[in-house]
């Protein structure tokens, strides 16, 4: 099945770009720790911006980003897998902490359903969480 090709930008204006927003930005490709301290401080920035929206315009930028990480990590931070309700509980009991005490992240029958597994953890609850606990927010998507 072939798929139609949206026209191809001539490399000159991709760099024309390109080189604005990795001078905003301050890193585009994360390959050291100063690169993966700022993509995870970009991360946090633009989750205070985008929330649970997807279909915000800086959304894409996020998934970029939470990309260029995960990435990164995955070579130099050897993470186990986990679902999301786990880690938030392993957390849970590494801090001695009840569903009410996340109060600040998310009403309690929220939290409840998420432990359960009746309901993912949204971005903005992961932001919450990953502020709460000190952690990357993508361990909660």
């Amino acid at each position: 099945m072939g798929y139609a090709l949206k026209t191809v930008p001539e490399p000159q204006a991709i760099l024309r770009a390109w080189m604005p927003f990795k001078q905003l930005v301050g890193v585009t490709a994360v390959r050291t720790q100063e690169d993966y301290a700022q993509a995870r401080a970009t991360i946090d920035a633009l989750l205070e911006e985008v929330g649970d929206d997807e279909c915000h315009p800086l959304a894409d930028v996020l998934d970029y980003f939470a990309d260029q990480v995960k990435a990164y990590e995955d070579q130099h931070f050897r993470i186990p897998e986990a679902a999301p309700s786990e880690v938030l509980r392993f957390l849970m009991d590494q801090h001695g902490l009840k569903q009410d005490d996340l109060g600040d992240c998310a009403p309690q029958s929220r939290i409840s359903d998420i432990l359960t597994g009746k309901r993912s953890i949204s971005k903005e609850i992961a932001r919450r969480l990953a502020q709460r606990f000190h952690v990357r927010a993508d361990l909660f998507l």
